[in-house]
Order: structure tokens, then C-alpha cells, then sequence
């Protein structure tokens, strides 16, 4: 027999022997290895019970979302330009109005009492429109005036007395410019801002019923700032009862511009620094 014959025998019972030997070990795994596995599967895992299916019935609800969510948009957007209306007293009972909110305007309330509290919005305007022509109109002052009287440094020479400015007598408006500082600019310019129609009816008592107040407020802040402050004490004289500048352009100036000299030298820059930022505070509300 030759070895061909051989190997074509033999070859049928090595596949028939591996395939019993599979068999044997796929019945032992199935009934003993896993047998022992789906035992410990069952004591953990209860039995899930699927659910039986219904037909879900298909709604599209997108559109009722999209127009949802622009009328909310719309909603939000019309809130937030929507500004709260502003209720103002009228022109007669604006006085209860300022006593109310003054407090607010400043850290130092003890300093409120220089304010004159009676016809507020009149006074501001009279006051206001006569010093930008450079008049005082003492009788419509906003703020009460000091007790102490103005005073120079009497000296004798050879040509005689000679009075020199005293600038102690600066430090009775001392109280003035330290209200003034302390107050809340910002807070300032939004009440001019929402009292502007009443200043405005003030203002057209005057007879000026067409023009804005508010070129009236930057002429007379103007006024301050362009006040140039003198590098030496002014030297006086005193023909009679009243004092006069020795200086003929200082004893020129109006009664405004006398007024803010009599300030003194560290007062004035005080006030030009505050009006210099209510000023332009003023010009973005424009």
C-alpha cells in the first residue's frame, strides 16, 4: 500500500476524532460551566419583563416652539427699553420733593442746613441766570449767606494806610466749597436731568419761554472756569465804607466775577474742579 493510500485513510478518522472532541467539550461547558454562570446571573439579575410597545402618535410641535421663543424675545427686549416713568411733582410743590431727597445728595448732612430750602428750582434759576450776566441776585440765592463779614489787613506806610487782601476771609465759605465737594455729581446731573421740565417752566416765568436753561447753566459754569485767579493777594483801597480793588482790571470785573474772587485762591480751584465734572457730565446728557 503505498503512503498516499495511507493518508487518505487516516485523514477521515483524525477529523471525525476532533469532531467528537469538540462536541464532548461543548457539552460539558453548556451543562456545567454555564449552568453554574446562569445561576449566579438569575440570583442577581431580576427578570426584565419588556414593556409591550403602542404606537406613539407623532406630533410636531416646532413651530409653537419657535414662535414661543420669539414672543418671550420680543417680551424681554420690550421690558428692558421700557424705563420707569418718572412722576414729577408740580413747580409749587417741588420743595417737599427736594426735602425728601437732599439727604441722599451728600455724606455731609450737617452741611445742608446752608441750603435754603423754600422755592428751590426759582431760586436755582433766578440765581443761575442773573451770574451768567455776571449780577447777583442775593435776594434768589440757593444758599443762605455768611454770617461773617468780608475783612482786610489794615498796614501803615509813608504813603499811608494801605489795605492789603486778607485771605483768612476766605474760610467763611469754607463750608460752601466742602457741600459742594461732597455731593454726588452724577446724582447732581440726573436730577437736573429729570426736574428739567419744571426748571424750564421757572425758566419761562422769566420770559424766556422758548430757550433752554441748560445753555443758561453752561454760560454761568463757563464763567467759572475762565475766572482766572490773580498769582499775588490783591492790594485795596477804601474810599469810603465799601472796599475797591487797587487793580483797575480787578475793580473792572462784574459782580459775579468780584464774587468768585473773594472766594480766595484755594476755594476757586476747588469749585472749577467740581464744575469742570459736572460740566461735562452735562454735555453727554445733550
Amino acid at each position: 500500500m503505498s503512503i498516499q493510500n495511507t493518508e487518505q485513510k487516516q485523514t477521515p478518522w483524525a477529523i471525525i476524532a476532533i469532531i467528537i472532541a469538540a462536541i464532548i467539550a461543548f457539552v460539558i461547558y453548556y451543562y456545567v460551566i454555564a449552568a453554574d454562570d446562569n445561576k449566579v446571573i438569575d440570583t442577581a439579575v431580576p427578570t426584565v419583563i419588556a414593556p409591550v410597545e403602542e404606537p406613539v402618535l407623532e406630533i410636531d410641535i416646532t413651530p409653537e416652539i419657535i414662535e414661543s421663543d420669539i414672543t418671550t424675545e420680543q417680551v424681554e427686549e420690550d421690558t428692558t427699553d421700557i424705563e420707569p416713568e418718572i412722576v414729577l411733582p408740580t413747580l409749587d410743590e417741588s420743595d417737599t420733593w427736594f426735602s425728601t431727597k437732599l439727604p441722599t445728595l451728600t455724606w455731609r448732612k450737617e452741611l445742608l442746613k446752608l441750603v435754603v430750602t423754600d422755592d428751590m428750582i426759582r431760586r436755582f434759576v433766578v440765581f443761575t441766570d442773573n451770574f451768567s450776566q455776571g449780577t447777583l441776585a442775593y435776594e434768589h440765592t440757593p444758599l443762605i449767606t455768611p454770617n461773617a463779614k468780608f475783612t482786610a489787613v489794615e498796614e501803615q506806610t509813608n504813603e499811608g494806610i494801605k489795605w492789603q487782601w486778607d485771605e483768612s476771609s476766605a474760610r467763611r465759605f469754607s463750608n460752601y466749597v466742602d457741600l459742594l465737594r461732597s455731593m454726588d455729581s452724577e446724582m447732581l446731573v440726573q436730577w437736573y436731568v429729570e426736574l428739567k421740565p419744571l426748571i424750564d417752566q421757572a425758566y419761562g416765568e422769566l420770559g424766556y419761554p422758548e430757550q433752554d436753561f441748560t445753555e443758561v447753566l453752561h454760560n454761568a459754569i463757563t464763567k467759572v472756569l475762565d475766572m482766572e485767579v490773580p498769582k499775588n493777594q490783591p492790594e485795596l483801597e477804601r474810599p469810603s465804607v465799601m472796599y475797591k480793588y487797587k487793580d483797575e482790571s480787578l475793580e473792572s470785573l462784574d459782580d459775579a466775577e468780584k464774587l468768585l474772587l473773594r472766594l480766595g485762591k484755594e476755594n476757586l480751584l476747588v469749585i472749577k474742579s467740581v464744575l469742570l465734572e459736572i460740566n461735562e457730565k452735562l454735555a453727554r446728557e445733550r
